[in-house]
């Protein structure tokens, strides 16, 4: 069966940095694009980043453009979020998700565009 797990989430100090991985198995892994979303409690569910098969192409949400970065290794089946200059308002768990795009773009995407997600990771950032 598809498995999504994702790891690297922790605690840091605002201004610090998170690398956060997710690892796929049980699929195709070049014919998905992979996106990050991320929950804080009380919260809906927000988009945070997807990036295309290839890793050619990338989407960024606003709320983190300039301080978050998605990339990808094939080879790895792994999908990665670097998270720079942390806020508190980052603060949530963070989950990788995939939704099958052979050839397609990175876009923004609703939860409901991916077909699989993970269990999730928490990233809680102090002040």
């Amino acid at each position: 069966q598809v498995q999504l797990v994702e790891s690297g989430g922790g605690l840091v100090q605002a201004g610090g940095s998170l690398r956060l991985s997710c690892v796929a198995s049980g699929l195709t892994f070049i014919t998905y694009a992979m996106g990050w979303f991320r929950q804080a409690p009380g919260k809906e569910r927000e988009f945070v980043a997807d990036i295309s098969w290839s890793g050619s192409t990338t989407y960024i949400g606003e709320s983190v453009k300039g301080r978050f970065t998605i990339s990808r290794d094939n080879a790895k089946n792994t999908v990665y979020l670097q998270m720079d200059s942390l806020k508190p308002e980052d603060t949530a768990v963070y989950y990788c998700a995939a939704r099958h795009s052979p050839f397609g773009n990175a876009a923004y995407s609703t939860p409901s565009s991916y077909t699989y997600e993970g269990q999730g990771t928490q990233v809680t950032v102090s002040s």
